[in-house]
């Protein structure tokens, strides 16, 4: 695949993320800490769909030779830590690394201090990683491939994990309705609570 298709793949596959995630309200901080507090699934209905998505066009594009898979080392500790920080902080900041910018773009003005605390963020991480590779954390599986552990073809694989995401979410969905998920409250604040001293009295 030469480098002008490669990028036009990715800014084509990057507008449609896009629109969807706008039209989903994925990147409202209320969505986002709802689905950290399981109060609702919208968030990882639209993110597994995006994966079920992109399985589909990379087994298209691996199946017919136009890509070669790349993949990286499975870290298991450093997953399992990194993925635990990532998550506390996106409950926190009620955004993740891919809706900051969404949040930006909406004009949510605490999410530009969220951004500028990711950029420090990957700055630190930058000088921190030299140190981080003597540890456990640089320990690991190797590159692994699911599809390699079963002997089968990745495009078989990769529309094989399609599949069952496809019927996740039917299940997820028939479950917890996006529309009842999404209510009258896109931003997914409580109602506040209705103190007694101010309650309507009943008329005499």
């Amino acid at each position: 695949m030469s480098l002008t298709f490669a990028i036009l793949v990715g800014i084509g596959m990057g507008i449609v993320f896009g629109f969807a995630l706008e039209k989903s309200r994925v990147f409202e901080p209320g969505i986002i800490v709802g689905q950290m507090q399981m109060r609702n699934f919208i968030m990882l209905k639209v993110f597994l769909t995006a994966v079920a998505t992109g399985a589909v066009v990379l087994a298209v594009l691996n199946g017919f030779g136009f890509v070669k898979l790349a993949p990286k080392a499975a870290l298991y500790s450093a997953d399992i830590i990194g993925g635990l920080i990532l998550g506390a902080g996106i409950a926190l900041a009620g955004a993740c690394p891919g809706t900051t910018l969404a949040q930006v773009g909406a004009g949510y003005r605490d999410a530009i201090f969220t951004l500028i605390g990711g950029l420090f963020g990957a700055v630190a991480y930058t000088y921190a990683q030299p140190a981080l590779s003597k540890t456990f954390l640089a320990q690991g599986g190797g590159k692994i491939i699911f599809s390699d552990l079963i002997g089968i073809p990745y495009w078989i694989g990769a529309l094989v994990l399609a599949a069952v995401i496809v019927l996740i979410l039917v299940a997820l969905e028939a479950w917890k309705p996006w529309r009842d998920e999404m209510g009258r409250d896109v931003d997914g604040d409580l109602p506040a609570p209705v103190s007694p001293a101010v309650r309507t009295q009943p008329a005499e």
